[in-house]
This record gives structure tokens, sequence and C-alpha cells, in this order.
């Protein structure tokens, strides 16, 4: 496949195409047609021309490199805008690379007969593990992939490659944001199990000498629809709430919804702050208090470092910490 091809079935110009590929311009289309734009050269398998043009001059018969996406943490990371603005971040630095994602699974589905088939006889040159992985599916990976990376929120205490961005200091320092608003009924809407974000909230807290309440707290998915249930039923529980910490932006957008249909103003009546800032955090009604995660430079830094480490240019394992900020909007104040 070529730019012509790329750009006759994206609708658009070449130009537009060799803009969005080499990463020339972030301005050259819209977000949509970005995203439609790599889906096809994904799907069509394009490499850059200069990358094509090396690995010919290396060997007429050598395959182009690869490398696997493995979500630790989402089962459909399709629909999940942490991880598909992760993923399209590692296919577009890797691709410069002269590197494709050749396919990529949920680490829930490695007992599944077909995807531990797929691992087993894989032949990508690594593999990028995105989000918390506990340590019998790390050494899974490891042990059926020749170079592995992790990038996500949870530092690992192991030796492997790491590109993280520190969860529980971040979390930590959403919850402060709201105690300096003079917030002291804080609730948490979120995953409670091995979760550093609820770790952080209760550390937090206890630091703070704000005692824990068990009503303030609901136990749902990082997802729109366990952040509308679970705002609810703290708001039934706990009428006297005045601020929510929610897991990431998604949970948090369900809140909101389910903090106005209960005749609360935000942030009149209860104040909203969460994790990730996604596009959408900044078009919701009201915008969306959120700590900024660099999710982009996350992928970018995963990829640059896993296709450093299958070219032998490293040895030892990396640890990369990225910087976080706290993008301030409207629903805390």
């Amino acid at each position: 496949m070529t730019l012509k091809d790329i750009a006759k079935e994206a609708g658009v110009s070449i130009s537009t195409v060799s803009r969005i590929i080499n990463g020339n311009s972030t301005r050259a289309a819209s977000k949509a047609m970005q995203d439609k734009i790599w889906q096809i050269a994904r799907a069509g398998g394009y490499v850059p021309n200069v990358s094509a043009q090396s690995l010919k001059q290396k060997s007429a018969n050598t395959a182009h490199h690869s490398i696997a996406c493995v979500y630790a943490r989402a089962q459909d990371a399709q629909n999940d805008a942490f991880f598909s603005a992760l993923t399209r971040s590692i296919e577009q630095e890797a691709l410069k690379e002269g590197y494709i994602v050749q396919y990529s699974f949920s680490a829930f589905d490695i007992h599944n007969p077909a995807t531990q088939a797929q691992i087993m006889n894989n032949q990508v040159d690594g593999a990028a593990i995105l989000g918390r992985c506990d340590k019998e599916t790390l050494k899974f990976m490891k042990k059926h992939f020749r170079k592995v990376i992790y990038t996500g929120l949870n530092p690992l205490d192991a030796d492997y490659d790491q590109v993280i961005c520190d969860g529980k200091a971040i979390a930590s320092d959403a919850v402060k944001h709201l105690i300096s608003l003079g917030h002291t009924k804080i609730g948490y809407i979120g995953e409670i199990k091995n979760e550093i974000r609820y770790d952080a909230y209760c550390g937090t807290l206890k630091q703070h000498h704000i005692p824990f309440e068990k009503n303030l707290v609901t136990n749902v998915s990082g997802s729109s629809e366990g952040g509308y249930q679970g705002a609810k039923r703290i708001l039934e529980r706990v009428p006297t709430v005045t601020a929510f910490f929610c897991m990431n932006d998604i949970t948090a957008i369900g809140a909101i919804r389910a903090i106005q249909e209960s005749g609360y103003q935000i942030p009149t009546d209860i104040a909203v702050i969460s994790m990730d800032d996604i596009e959408i955090a900044q078009y919701v009604s009201p915008m969306l208090t959120t700590m900024h995660i660099p999710i982009e430079e996350m992928g970018r830094m995963t990829a640059k470092i896993l296709i450093d480490r299958i070219n032998n240019g490293h040895t030892l394992p990396l640890k990369i910490s990225l910087p976080y900020y706290m993008a301030k909007r409207e629903s805390c104040m």
C-alpha cells in the first residue's frame, strides 16, 4: 500500500496523508480523519518508504518487523479512550521506524486456546504490555515474546523496560486539590481491588486527618455507566457529599450526568475531578477538571524503547517516569 492508495481510500490529498503519517502536522486533518487514515494504513500493512527501503537494503527477503500490543486491563480497548489513544500513539511511532503492530489482544483472553496458539506461535519482534499486569501474566508474556516493555500508571517491581506516569501520585494530588478547596465529604467512584487510585484516595484522606466513610465509596467499573451508577448510590446514601474523585474521565462523565439528574449543580454543590484528560473532557458541560496524563508521549516512548531493545540498543532495564499536571476547568472551583 502506498500513500496514494491511503489518500484515495480516505478521500483526502496525498500531502495530507503524508503529513499525518510522518507526524509533521497534527492539524492537517480532524481527529476523526487522522484515526481513519491510520486505520487504513494499519489494515493495508503500510510502512513508510524510507523504512521499507532500509529494510530492503538489509535483505531482499526480510519481512517487515512487527510488534504486538497486550491490553492487561481493558477487555475492549477500542472503546476505552485511554488505551485506544495509547495504542494509536504506539502504532504511529512504530510505523515511522518501519514496524507495524501485527496484532493486539487482551490479557483476559490468554486462556483462550486460539489466543494461546497465536501467542505461542507469534512471529513478532516484541510486545508492549499496556496497563496494570499481574506477575503471572507478565511471566507468561515474557516467556513467549522476545522483548517486552510495560507502560501504565502502576510501576512494576520487576526488571523490565517501563514507561510510567505515577498513578498513585496523580490520584493523591487530585484528592489534595479537593481538600484545598475545603471539601471533606469526598466520594470515590471507581475500582477498588488492587487499585492504586483508591489506595491514594484513602491514604490522602488519612494524611489530612479526614475520617474515612465507607458510604462515600462505591466499587464500580471505570466506565460511564459505572460512574453514573456509582454517583447515584453515593448521593442516595450521603446526600451531603460535596465532591467526587473519579478514577478516570469516562467515569467522571457518567457521574456528572447522575449529579445533574439528581438536581445538584456542579461545581456549586458538588465538585468533580478525575484522571487522564482525554479529548472529550474539555467538551462536556461543565468542562471537566482532570489530571493530565501525557498519553501520546507514553505511547511514543514505549515504541521507541521497545524498538531500541529489539535492535539491541540497550541491555539494562530502563524505567522512564513522565510528568503530569492538573488541567483546571469548570467542574472544580
